[in-house]
């Protein structure tokens, strides 16, 4: 399974890409900046609140290295509403910008007056 992973460079912009988002607790914990039971407590509390079941967690090998549980955009989403660390209000920015397709809007109002006046 091919899957790609959010990030956020140094200067804050965030790159969700296309595609199979799947990532793993540790990557989770980089992404939001977070301790390790912070995360946790929030995955469990999502849980526990039956927002996503359980069974939306995927796991695999990762190739030469150890099984990882690994959690998909629905869940990284509601952490990202759940934790408050940089990394998450950079998360839910984009998010909503993509959702809502905020776009800055420019208003423009003219006043028209009589040009001809005294005209009878």
């Amino acid at each position: 399974m091919e899957r790609t992973i959010i990030t956020i460079n140094e200067s804050g912009c965030v790159n969700i890409p296309d595609g199979n988002v799947w990532m793993s607790f540790a990557e989770l914990v980089v992404l939001f900046d977070v301790s390790a039971p912070t995360l946790k407590a929030a995955i469990r509390a999502i849980h526990k609140s039956g927002v996503i079941a359980e069974h939306s967690q995927h796991c695999e090998v990762m190739p030469y290295t150890y099984w990882a549980t690994l959690y998909n955009m629905d869940m990284i989403v509601a952490l990202a509403f759940r934790i408050h660390s940089y990394g998450a209000e950079k998360i839910r920015g984009e998010v909503l910008k993509r959702i809502c397709g905020r776009k800055e809007k420019v208003c423009y109002l003219f006043s028209i007056a009589n040009a001809i006046s005294g005209m009878s």
